[in-house]
């Protein structure tokens, strides 16, 4: 049995339902800070195999978590769970850590204590900053930019340390690029509490009429067209990777993983826009603002 952290959001959504079809059964904990009770009800439409538990909680809570480990038979932790907003995390830095960072170190507490040990981390290719010129590999230096990737590379040292030595710790951190896209079902998307902060939503809420025009932060950028460069990766084929690297830590395998989830390849928020115009024969209105804090000219992975 496998337990999903922030499984009612955006990526645990789709892990759930794709874990199903791959044989295992879950279990969601998830505040519902940034989805609702519509996604849970959704994600069990489509589970074909075993229906997921839900358990309205937070990580940060050690009642929560000890109450799970102790009443079903875990076996493994998909950690999504956290705040994730680039702009955010610069005005509510002490938030972002005390979710993401305190959080998690109360979920490995509990794990450790419940003799569970198979973790597969949701970190962010916000670690690398922007020293480096992309493609970033794995082994490129690590010089986050903005708080929310300091969150992740402060998680990323923990889960390092842990599985130090002869630790009985089998660890997959997952470096994400830009997870967009939607199940093929229509039932599953991202689709935020609130305003999003991606670009993929902001444009279908414009395309749909719920915006009259997107804001396009930066146009003066070192990229060709001036606006940022993104690595932008099907949320399907991500979860694919979830269960890939899930899959190995199940077995034999001693090794402690960190690997970069992107395509390889980049594109400039413009290019993204005139992408769906394209496909869709609408127009998308947008206004070129002023850079976000924290953002980065051009992110692309070595994948």
């Amino acid at each position: 049995m496998i337990l999903i952290t922030g499984g009612a959001g955006y990526l645990g959504s789709h892990a759930c339902v794709s874990l199903d079809a791959a044989g295992y059964n879950t279990i969601i904990l998830d505040n519902l800070s940034n989805s609702s009770f519509d996604s849970i009800e959704n994600i069990s439409s489509l589970c074909k195999n075993n229906k997921p538990i839900f358990v309205e909680g937070d990580i940060r809570s050690s009642r929560d978590l000890n109450m799970i480990f102790k009443k079903y038979p875990i076996s493994a932790v998909m950690h999504f769970a956290g705040l994730k907003s680039v702009a955010n995390s610069q005005s509510e830095k002490t938030l972002y850590y005390g979710v993401n960072v305190g959080g998690t170190v109360n979920l490995a507490h509990e794990m450790g204590c419940a003799g569970i040990h198979r973790l597969v981390f949701s970190s962010s290719a916000t670690v690398y900053g922007d020293r480096s010129i992309p493609p970033y590999t794995e082994n490129h230096p690590l010089n986050p930019v903005n708080t929310y990737g300091h969150t992740k590379l402060a998680v990323e040292k923990l889960l390092n340390d842990l599985s130090l030595d002869k630790s009985p710790w089998r660890i997959g951190i997952l470096r994400y690029f830009n997870p967009v896209g939607a199940h093929e079902s229509g039932l599953l998307g991202d689709n935020p509490v609130g305003p999003p902060n991606n670009l993929f939503p902001h444009i279908t809420q414009s395309l749909i009429g719920d915006a009259k025009s997107i804001n396009v932060f930066g146009g003066d950028y070192k990229t060709p067209d001036g606006t940022g460069i993104r690595d932008y990766i099907h949320v399907l084929d991500l979860i694919d990777a979830h269960i890939l690297v899930l899959d190995y830590l199940m077995g034999d395998s001693e090794d402690h993983l960190t690997l970069n989830l992107g395509t390889g390849k980049g594109n400039s928020v413009l290019q993204v826009i005139e992408m769906f115009k394209k496909v869709t024969g609408k127009d998308v209105p947008y206004t070129i603002m002023e850079r976000r804090p924290g953002d980065i000219d051009a992110s692309w992975a070595s994948a």
